[in-house]
């Protein structure tokens, strides 16, 4: 479909054709213009007369007052965006406006409908600012094409990413909404946790989200969880900005554990949150342990003012004078002696493993949780750009982080194209299912999981591409690769043709969210919505959720699904059911089932152990057969030929399980992965063919005595 067409199925009604771009008529200009092929500007003469005819055009020809000219262009573009402009500003005071007559009222529910009108209203106004900024966009890089003497295309989108209509920032509207639903919820602020060691037990999922959805999914959680503002921020803003700097050794230890996922392989940063120069820095330790151990993952954090980083770092941190503040500020003796643990296995592990500043996390961060609550917390980054704290004079680790003074080279930062989305539940006796709320939101089709993903881990790969020796996953993903090649970490990529390289990708093309270089799915990958999450509990067709690509901001009610009987071939072979129809589309979050190695070699195990039977099964046939056939007995000639299709039966149903069950295992699906029916039928039928041989002998003894 051509843009302008989509421009005009995109039309809110509400709004009417005349608010948006004039996209047509701006297209017959320029094909007009394209038509009599004016020549370019002279950029050297620095004379003209009044008296003197406009010049020939490219083809040689007079140029007549009713033709199109270059000037008619550029005023129609001034003048669309003057409109677009003026009547974005002005959908934003209405809303304002709202918002504020939403704050005076008291009925809840005439509250609760005026806040879901203004965030419909809202993302109606942010559809309209992105059709038309991408007309803009589509209509300049056309005029360029079709009229290179004259290109205007840089010029025009360096001025829009200047006007209000583009770079407003309407988070204000986000916090106030906030403040309403929270007031709606009447929710109570927790007790604060005012450990010195502060520990998190928490299960964590991260999601890419495209720049499009942002505000969808922020205006969907703000309606459970409110915009937490931290003690620093002004209030005006929903995020925050956010500095981590992540500390490594030459080798990147702590990177290549963190990637390998190593049993007990930590992560140490040192975080700030807001502008300027850091005051209270957070030094953080992140530590990994795979859960099918019995352990978690756990994140421990201490405080420290910028002045004692340095200290921290060299191991000369004075532990026992801020023991002795700490007992007088009355913490209680186990307090002390957790910070002072945690503490000494930091300084120790930086001065052991010379660990320095090795990357930076740089984002806007917006956070939404119930204040000292992290029951349930989700925060969404933007902004994500990532820096290389590498080759700069450290002063004896005076200097840990990047002047803000500094130009950045462009190999020194990447700015990653995607928001990313976390969302943590806190670990109670085990139970990690989230509520309704959060599992709409998984399935909204606006999330794309990825698994594991780490900003830490993307910017050494990207930006230290001579120092790794292994690369994370999702690099070969399709919609990051321009971005690495702009950081200069191109070498890290796969070639175009093969699009991916060697590893987890290979076998799994379903891990990248928007495909790879060979295989883009840029324009057609959807997030995890109802049918993925039913097909991973094996429900589909009608018995999935229809939400796919629309964005329900709304709950829904639970579904009830049913039970349908199998026929009986899939009753005595599982690889038949109808359940695994969804295989070849469909594959169950990567959160839904944890796959470990063993579970791979333990079912080619089980194909091995099945052909090994098989083998002795033909084998005693074999010489049963060889046997009858020597002696003339033509009873054993049936039985060897009955016992021979049987052992072919083996192998056939030992490498069809085979398959599935690994198909079963590559998507993780949450099922039996045994088949229960399969090897009795089986068995049965060598039991039926003995029991048929025994009684025959027992036969043909009885009769030869009667003879006798």
């Amino acid at each position: 479909m051509k843009y302008g067409e989509h421009l005009k199925a995109n039309i809110a009604p509400e709004y009417g054709a005349g608010a948006y771009l004039n996209y047509s008529e701006l297209d017959g200009i320029i094909q007009m213009l394209a038509e009599i092929s004016p020549s370019g500007v002279d950029l050297e003469n620095r004379q003209v007369s009044l008296t003197t005819p406009p010049q020939t055009n490219a083809r040689g020809l007079l140029m007549d007052n009713t033709t199109a000219t270059e000037e008619s262009f550029l005023k129609l573009i001034d003048a669309e965006l003057t409109k677009v402009e003026k009547f974005t500003l002005e959908k934003v005071t209405e809303l304002r406006q709202k918002i504020a007559e939403a704050e005076g009222m008291d009925n809840k529910e005439k509250i609760r409908k005026l806040a879901d009108t203004i965030a419909d209203d809202f993302l109606r106004v942010e559809k309209y600012v992105n059709l038309n900024f991408m007309g803009f966009h589509k209509i300049l890089k056309k005029h360029d094409k079709n009229l290179p003497n004259n290109p205007c295309k840089a010029f025009y989108v360096g001025r829009m990413h200047g006007q209000a209509w583009v770079r407003g920032d309407y988070s204000d509207l986000v916090v106030r909404l906030s403040q309403i639903y929270a007031k709606l919820r009447d929710d109570h602020v927790a007790a604060e946790n005012k450990d010195a060691s502060q520990s998190f037990l928490r299960s964590t999922t991260k999601y890419w989200i495209k720049t499009e959805d942002v505000s969808r999914v922020k205006y969907f959680v703000l309606r459970h969880l409110p915009v937490f503002l931290q003690k620093t921020s002004t209030g005006e803003s929903d995020s925050q900005f956010t500095n981590s700097v992540y500390i490594d050794n030459d080798q990147l230890e702590l990177y290549h554990g963190r990637l390998d996922k190593s049993p007990g392989a930590i992560a140490l940063r040192l975080r700030w949150y807001g502008p300027g120069d850091p005051k209270m820095v957070f030094v953080e330790r992140k530590t990994h342990n795979d859960k099918w151990t019995g352990e978690v993952s756990v994140k421990e954090r201490f405080v420290i003012d910028a002045s004692e980083v340095q200290s921290v770092m060299k191991g000369t941190y004075p532990i026992e004078a801020k023991k002795k503040e700490m007992r007088a500020k009355g913490k209680s003796e186990q307090e002390v002696e957790e910070w002072e643990t945690l503490v000494r296995e930091i300084t120790q592990v930086c001065v052991s493993k010379q660990l320095v500043p090795t990357v930076r996390t740089q984002c806007m961060r917006t956070a939404f949780q119930i204040p000292f609550d992290a029951t349930v917390r989700v925060s969404l980054d933007t902004n994500l750009c990532m820096i290389s704290e590498r080759g700069y004079d450290l002063q004896d680790m005076k200097v840990w982080h990047r002047d803000p003074s500094w130009i950045l080279e462009p190999t020194d930062i990447t700015r990653f194209p995607h928001a990313v989305l976390e969302i943590k539940l806190e670990l109670k006796g085990g139970n990690l299912t989230p509520p309704k709320w959060v599992t709409d939101l998984q399935n909204s089709g606006l999330l794309y999981e990825c698994h594991k993903y780490s900003k830490y881990c993307h910017g050494c790969a990207v930006l230290l591409p001579e120092d790794v020796r292994s690369v994370p996953y999702w690099v070969d993903d399709i919609s990051l690769r321009e971005s690495i090649v702009a950081s200069g970490g191109g070498r890290i990529l796969a070639d175009t043709d093969v699009g991916v390289g060697p590893g987890a990708n290979q076998v799994y093309s379903h891990l990248l969210p928007f495909g790879d270089a060979a295989h883009n799915r840029k324009d057609t990958a959807v997030g995890r919505t109802h049918a993925s999450s039913a097909a991973a509990k094996g429900f589909i067709g009608e018995k999935s959720t229809s939400t796919t690509n629309g964005f329900d901001f709304y709950d829904k009610p639970d579904e009830i699904y049913g039970d349908d009987e199998e026929g009986c071939c899939s009753w005595m072979f599982p690889f038949c059911s109808r359940y695994n129809s969804y295989g070849e589309d469909l594959v169950a979050p990567t959160s839904i089932q944890k796959i470990e190695p063993k579970v791979f070699f333990a079912n080619e195990r089980t194909y091995l152990h099945w052909l090994h039977y098989a083998v002795i099964l033909s084998s005693i046939a074999s010489g049963i057969l060889a046997f009858s056939e020597q002696n003339g007995e033509t009873w054993g000639e049936f039985y060897a030929l009955a016992l021979l299709p049987i052992s072919l039966g083996f192998c056939v149903y030992a490498l069809h399980t085979f398959m599935w069950r690994a198909d079963q295992i590559r998507s993780r699906i949450p099922a039996r992965w045994d088949d229960p029916i399969g090897p009795l039928v089986l068995g049965s039928t060598v039991a039926l063919v003995l029991t048929i041989n025994f009684f025959t002998k027992l036969y043909e003894i009885a009769t030869n005595d009667g003879e006798l």
